[in-house]
């Protein structure tokens, strides 16, 4: 979830806001209904306003909807934006709309539910013939050198810290893409499109491509580095790229296992995959190397997935398998009992006063219980 500070940090980014500001104004007019999807603090819902919208539905599943509706009613526009607090698969809206804004990107625009929110709010809400915004993303991929990315995640792990071996760490670290900055003078190779995103026609979550880069600068390669162009509308865009792209973004550090000295003429080939998998993507990205003077020989490859990124318990594998038989332990017990409760119609003071007489050895204090009850009925109560 996004903190206020990280709403601020959205809006204080000129290379992204302006031209957010700028698609508004060309396709907004007094007759426009707006869907602002994912609107956080509501930034793009009042400006909607403020370019004459005469209705804009605001959807945002954070907490920060309530700063949304007070930045609203301070600028004398609360009465023409309605605030839906949820997800927006889980909403129904009143009226077709003529422009849907959003902003659901992380570093890179295949992320969490983003193309799912989108496809689903386009068929669902928008008119024929109405706007997206943004219209289409780009992806592009670059060998990259970056030691300061590159140290700070493997460094720990290849060394003797203390005196205790932690090499064990080094297969999760290295099957982990994260956030950073580098410059285009970093890049050892041309970037390479990989991808296109067209929301006015996108269905499919899943993306696949085949690079392959004759690198055009020698130096110690730590990986990929991989940024998105985005055309919000005609002429109207912005872009992440390293050097002058929007800060707010970043872009994505894909590490290889191991640096690889490359020579110039040398030949990159990487295939890139993301995969839709329980709202959340998993990541492939497998390369090779072959030298130039030998273009036949493979001389390196690499296989790494953020599947494999984490440890996994055998405990846990074993209660995930098909032959497992699930029982109830003590903190699921409570959560049923309140859930049917829930379902009784009882009041949260209701419940509290059950749950304490049937698990008086969970809880010390009214209070704690009412805390739990309160967490599930935001989540489940409607």
């Amino acid at each position: 979830m996004y903190s206020v500070i990280d709403y601020g940090g959205m809006i204080r980014d000129k290379v992204r806001m302006d031209p957010y500001v700028l698609a508004l104004g060309k396709n907004i007019n007094s007759d426009s209904v707006v869907l602002d999807l994912g609107t956080g603090t509501g930034i793009f819902a009042v400006l909607a306003c403020k370019f004459g919208a005469r209705k804009v539905y605001a959807i945002e599943p954070n907490e920060a909807i309530q700063l949304a509706r007070e930045i609203a009613r301070d600028n004398q526009c609360a009465d023409r934006i309605s605030f839906i607090e949820d997800l927006s698969n889980n909403v129904s809206l009143p009226e077709k709309v003529d422009v849907i804004i959003s902003d659901l990107r992380g570093v890179l625009p295949i992320t969490d539910n983003h193309i799912k929110s989108i496809v689903d709010a386009r068929t669902r809400f928008l008119r024929p013939a109405g706007v997206l915004i943004p219209q289409q993303d780009t992806l592009w991929a670059a060998v990259v050198t970056a030691p300061e990315l590159y140290s700070p995640s493997s460094e720990v792990w290849s060394l003797d810290t203390y005196g205790i071996d932690l090499r064990a760490g080094m297969r999760y670290v290295m099957n982990t893409w994260n956030r950073g900055t580098v410059s285009p003078e970093q890049m050892l190779t041309p970037p390479q499109q990989w991808a296109e995103l067209d929301y006015s026609t996108i269905t499919e979550n899943n993306v696949e491509a085949h690079l392959r880069w004759v690198v055009t600068r020698g130096g110690l390669a730590h990986g990929l580095v991989a940024w998105f162009d985005t055309i919000l509308s005609k002429g109207i865009g912005f872009s992440n790229a390293p050097g002058g792209g929007a800060d707010v973004y970043g872009s994505a550090f894909l590490p290889w296992t191991e640096p690889r000295s490359l020579a110039e003429g040398d030949i990159v080939e990487t295939r890139i995959s993301a995969s839709f998998v329980d709202d959340d993507y998993i990541w492939t990205w497998e390369t090779s190397i072959r030298k130039a003077s030998g273009p036949n020989q493979i001389e390196a490859g690499f296989k790494q997935s953020t599947f494999f990124s984490l440890p996994v318990s055998t405990n846990r594998l074993s209660r995930i398998s098909t032959s497992f038989v699930p029982r109830l332990n003590a903190e699921g017990r409570i959560d049923q009992m309140i859930l049917n409760l829930m379902e009784n119609e009882c009041t949260h003071a209701e419940i509290a006063e059950r749950i304490l007489k049937h698990f008086p050895e969970k809880f010390s204090k009214v209070s704690e219980a009412l805390t739990r009850i309160a967490r599930l009925s935001g989540k489940y109560s409607q």
